[in-house]
């Protein structure tokens, strides 16, 4: 069958090391281009080298789409992505992260785009937030809910905390997870990072990977990595991932005494080959939707400690192939740690676990074919096209 080819535009805020920037990369590079014309609306960012070495993806100039708040810009992005919308003849819009969520459906509802779709990678209010701005982010949750066609929930626990805050109806939401290259992350060879970072063979990593903001309580790790060294000398705390708090997070190692502990590695590009010789990955994230990088963990077979967050009991079972612990509690994070580090039989049984623990629902695979069938769908009901024989 020839199918009609459709102008779709990609919305995002910035092309930053993310999981909703990692899981747009694959799907504009995986998505069936005789099928769809993608553009791509983004401020740059250090995926920006990526998505340009992706064939098809046409980008489109954008000025006023920037990360922070910014009443006058934010307004001036709707307008500027609306003309953008209309020149190309954008037939679906498709947006990702919160902040371009809103900008990008509400200059898609301007435009007259015929169908607007927009992927929740965890919601844009959040319980650390004061009260009058969590309520302002619900309030526009809610009115550009009221004309979406779909919501895209990456994990249940996004769908029910949008349902009951009156976000959308029950046929709004399609659940969608996240889709990683199974072929990606075998366990491999163990020495690579080893040999990266200078380590001895005794050690035992402890890993996380994650923009250094306040969102993942990067100095909760080091106060668990001060515990867990108390206990577990061997112990090598390896923070993947660079942000704001870096300064802070150096001064917190060295008040904590723990220089040569913790290694700083900054955005790396080889993760799935440190993960390979990664001993426990954990999260100390304050919220999430559902963390890739521990998606990418437990398909390396790496027994994943995460805080309470999002929609992380989707992939982590307590007990099975890792541990939840409250969040902002980094003593009983350290507590699951060294049980980990301390005891092998229940590392190797946990991180065989772990290894099995992710099933065809969350390949690429099938992210990339229901997010088509989506479109298809969602195209369908609002012209009545259908294949062309």
């Amino acid at each position: 069958m020839v199918m009609p080819t459709r102008n779709l535009l990609y919305v995002i805020t910035k092309l930053e090391l993310g999981g909703a920037q990692t899981q747009l990369l694959c799907l504009v590079g995986g998505i069936d281009k005789r099928e769809f014309r993608p553009r791509l609306a983004a401020s740059p960012g250090m995926l920006s080298g990526a998505f340009s070495l992706l064939e098809g993806i046409i980008p489109e100039k954008v000025r006023f789409l920037v990360r922070p708040a910014h009443p006058l810009k934010d307004l001036c992005a709707v307008f500027e992505l609306a003309f953008v919308m209309r020149r190309r003849g954008i037939q679906i819009v498709h947006t990702h992260s919160s902040k371009a969520g809103i900008v990008g459906r509400l200059a898609a509802r301007l435009a007259g785009v015929k169908v607007i779709i927009h992927t929740v990678h965890g919601w844009s209010f959040n319980d650390r937030q004061p009260l009058p701005v969590r309520r302002l982010y619900i309030f526009f949750e809610r009115v550009c809910a009221g004309f979406s066609d779909a919501i895209i929930a990456v994990s249940e626990h996004d769908r029910r905390t949008g349902l009951s805050l009156g976000i959308g109806g029950p046929d709004s939401y399609e659940l969608i997870r996240y889709g990683i290259d199974f072929s990606r992350y075998p366990r491999g060879d163990r020495e690579y990072l080893r040999r990266s970072f200078g380590l001895a063979a005794e050690d035992k990593v402890v890993c996380m990977v994650g923009c250094f903001k306040p969102q993942k309580a990067p100095l909760d790790f080091i106060k668990a990595a001060a515990f867990v060294s108390a206990r577990c000398p061997s112990g090598r705390f390896l923070l993947v991932g660079d942000g704001i708090m870096r300064p802070a997070i150096e001064r917190a190692v060295r008040r904590s005494g723990l220089q040569g502990h913790v290694i700083l590695a900054g955005w790396r590009y080889d993760l799935p080959a440190l993960l390979a010789g990664t001993d426990v990955f954990v999260l100390t994230s304050l919220w999430e939707g559902l963390p890739v990088s521990a998606l990418e963990a437990l398909k390396s077979g790496v027994p994943v400690i995460a805080t309470d967050t999002g929609g992380i009991r989707e992939a982590v079972a307590d007990g099975i192939n890792g541990y939840i612990v409250p969040r902002s509690d980094p003593q009983a994070m350290s507590g699951r740690i060294c049980a980990l580090l301390l005891d092998e039989a229940l590392r190797t049984r946990m991180a065989r676990n772990a290894a099995r623990s992710l099933d065809s629902r969350y390949s690429i695979e099938t992210m990339l074919a229901n997010t088509q069938d989506l479109y298809r769908r969602k195209i369908r009901e609002k012209t009545g096209d259908v294949p062309i024989p």
